[in-house]
């Protein structure tokens, strides 16, 4: 699916005042730096005298003048350094200010090919805008690992959750470099689209493209896209994105009528997925049996043998915080 002249204007606007943004911090920055150590200011000064000096002697035949400036450019840029470290500052505190410094807040970045091409915060603002019904901004926002707490879990539900985190973060830490999937099930209310959340989170933050659909609302899309004629175009984009993008999430799986076509699409999803080595959570409250039962052998199949199984169990989180409302345990 491709956006429409007024959602790319309004991503272009949403950088511009990224770059406005930091374009005024950066300057603070330096106001407050050159306020506090004006041997700093100096040094800012001297520059371009040394590089009018340095031009008059290439120009008069002196072969070493080039060479004088860059060893005196690096000296100036060392004390500066220290300047900022000993005043309090960190050593970096004046490098320019990006949000993403792949393609320095532009939206674009240079290919292989040496053409421009989106960049992949670019991407993910794309796909925030076309499946913006998935609420995956809402989500990310409330389900982090800055709110996660296992104060619920005893005993054995513990134990689980534990390894579940450990598997998550195990998962983010490779991401980029290893093809990973992940099937967490279990019963109700036990987390398992909080940590979805928090994996989604910590690769947008990466820059990774994220899609995300609760499973009735995933199927739902591709059935009207699949059986209107009409939309034939849309359908094909939309399969471009749901095999292409980075990391796919399709939470409550079981939740959706299952038929044929249900079937038939998962399973072709997860394929495609599997042949383009790009990772797919899934997340249920299905036993692996009712998984079985369900779907077909080979989709049971699919998902046990490149999937990292994770069981959750324990009380229902949801029904446990509306009983104990004031409850000092974070939010799961």
């Amino acid at each position: 699916m491709a956006l429409t002249n007024s959602q790319y204007e309004s991503i272009i606007r949403d950088y511009e005042r990224i770059r406005d943004t930091n374009r005024y911090l950066s300057e603070s920055r330096k106001e407050r730096v050159y306020q506090t150590i004006p041997e700093y200011w100096d040094l800012e000064e001297s520059v371009s005298s040394l590089s009018v000096s340095a031009a008059k002697a290439m120009l008069g035949g002196d072969d070493n003048a080039r060479n004088r400036l860059h060893d005196n450019l690096v000296k100036i840029k060392e004390r500066q350094k220290e300047l900022l470290v000993s005043a309090g500052f960190p050593a970096d505190y004046l490098e320019p200010v990006y949000r993403c410094p792949q393609c320095k807040d532009t939206g674009y970045v240079t290919g292989p090919d040496s053409l421009k091409q989106k960049c992949s915060c670019f991407r993910q603002k794309e796909i925030s805008i076309l499946y913006s019904q998935s609420h995956i901004q809402d989500m990310v926002e409330k389900e982090n690992f800055s709110t996660l707490s296992s104060a619920y879990y005893q005993g054995e539900d513990l134990q689980r959750f534990e390894a579940a985190v450990k598997l998550s973060k195990e998962f983010i830490k490779k991401f980029k470099q290893d093809y990973h999937n992940i099937l967490f099930y279990g019963t109700v209310g036990t987390g398992k689209s909080f940590l979805s959340g928090c994996i989604a989170k910590e690769l947008i933050d990466c820059g990774c493209s994220v899609i995300y659909f609760s499973a009735s609302g995933f199927f739902d899309m591709l059935a009207r896209y699949s059986f209107d004629y009409k939309e034939k175009d849309v359908l094909q984009d939309f399969y471009e994105d749901i095999y292409g993008c980075d990391l796919l999430i399709v939470d409550d799986l079981g939740t959706e009528i299952t038929n044929n076509f249900v079937a038939s699409q998962l399973f072709s999803c997860l394929n495609e997925r599997n042949l383009r080595q790009k990772s797919t959570i899934i997340s249920t409250n299905l036993s692996l049996e009712e998984i079985r039962d369900r779907y077909s052998d080979r989709i049971f199949s699919r998902i046990t043998s490149s999937f990292s199984l994770c069981k959750l169990t324990g009380p229902d989180i949801r029904i446990y915080k509306k009983r104990f409302p004031n409850t000092s345990a974070t939010n799961q």
